[in-house]
């Protein structure tokens, strides 16, 4: 077990209607006038956006709202939050929606904190000091942003998909309603597990330190979402199948599940962000489609890792040796994903790289890291990386 700092200081309010003390949790930051950030017309239709501008208005906190942020979210409506917040002399960022729309407001909180081109905190050439206090009411299940210190932008210039990593930027607060992600479809329900599950298996198969405590709670997690993602194919408005999943997103994202390892592998995130960059697919879907190439590209140097995973969550009976269970497990993850509706290569995702563009993959994937390489299981070099995108076809 390897030592760790675990940080964790976000308020969660979880059950039916806990949207309505929305009002309540940004009076308590002491907040005067809020940035109302969110995604697609559908959180106006619904009412939501109604209900949270009331509980604002009771208290007398003023607010002023900016829409259109898309998956995979752009720096474009990150400057465009930057400025209105700004000239409106904003103090509190409240994201409605899911991943992106948190992101989003995220990095307008870097860019208000700090001085310069607020890029510069994503393509590694310096660091934040500070950020504005953000707040979310989730809308979806996946990427954990709510509790989250990551924060992921897409660049159009050059669609370069990057993540700035610090606690300053992590929520103050986050919202669970279940309720709220009944409307989604199935493919963005079906994402979102993967991606849930994604972040607990990027910190479990490691190449240093072990947990036992750590390790139940990441199988514990994981089967929790296997479980109820196949309950909401056939139940999409199973109440208490929504909360298990919207809770294991909170969970699988704000370090629980790594503590006392080296923190995980995360190469497949890394790879899969250059994919969405250049294609704009959704996050869980890539990471599904990259996973079991990667898998199968570098288990040899830990294949007593992903046979207990193959074991202990996939239900895998052991074989002679310990690569032999590992092979058979990742085989039943894909098996899994492909239950869910879940492409497991590019071509099932619908992505079909030339051969410079894979060249293009690799190199942009190995630039983003300081050290050129990616992971932990193996440390990936850019050849390494332009074979997993080639075989992941």
């Amino acid at each position: 077990m390897l030592g760790f700092t675990y940080y964790t200081p976000t308020k969660v309010v979880f059950g039916p209607y806990a949207e309505l003390k929305t009002g309540e949790l940004v009076a308590e930051q002491g907040a005067k006038k809020v940035l109302i950030h969110y995604g697609s017309e559908r959180v106006k239709r619904t009412g939501l956006i109604a209900q949270i501008e009331k509980s604002l208005d009771e208290l007398g906190i003023g607010y002023v709202e900016l829409g259109g942020v898309v998956p995979n979210p752009r720096l474009s409506k990150v400057y465009e939050g930057i400025e209105l917040c700004r000239k409106e002399g904003v103090d509190f960022l409240l994201a409605v929606g899911g991943g992106s729309v948190a992101d989003s407001a995220k990095a307008i909180g870097y860019g208000l904190a700090n001085e310069g081109d607020v890029w510069d905190f994503f393509d590694l050439k310096r660091k934040p000091a500070g950020a504005y206090p953000v707040g979310v009411v989730l809308t979806i299940s996946a990427t954990g942003s709510e509790m989250s210190n990551s924060t992921v932008i897409t660049n159009e210039d050059g669609w370069l998909k990057r993540s700035c990593n610090t606690d300053y930027i992590r929520p103050r607060f986050a919202v669970l309603n279940p309720t709220l992600t009944m409307t989604l479809p199935e493919y963005q329900t079906m994402s979102g597990c993967t991606d849930i599950m994604m972040h607990t298996l990027e910190r479990y198969l490691n190449n240093g330190g072990a947990m036992d405590l750590t390790d139940e709670i990441a199988e514990g997690l994981l089967r929790t979402v296997m479980r109820n993602a196949l309950i909401l194919l056939d139940e999409p408005e199973n109440y208490d199948a929504r909360a298990e999943i919207m809770w294991a997103g909170s969970l699988s994202h704000n370090g629980l599940t790594g503590c006392g390892t080296d923190g995980g592998d995360w190469a497949c995130h890394r790879l899969e962000h250059e994919v969405g960059g250049m294609f704009d697919v959704a996050h869980g879907a890539g990471l599904a489609a990259i996973w079991g190439t990667w898998a199968r590209y570098v288990y040899k140097n830990n294949p007593a890792r992903f046979a207990k995973l193959a074991v202990n969550v996939l239900g895998v009976t052991p074989c002679d040796d310990d690569e032999a269970t590992a092979l058979a497990g990742i085989g039943a993850m894909e098996e899994f994903f492909r239950s869910i509706h879940m492409p497991v290569s590019l071509t099932e995702l619908g992505v079909h790289p030339t051969d410079e563009e894979y060249k293009e993959l690799a190199h942009k994937a190995a630039v983003a890291s300081p050290t050129g390489t990616l992971g932990s299981v193996m440390k990936l070099q850019e050849a390494d990386m332009e074979a997993i995108f080639r075989a992941a076809q």
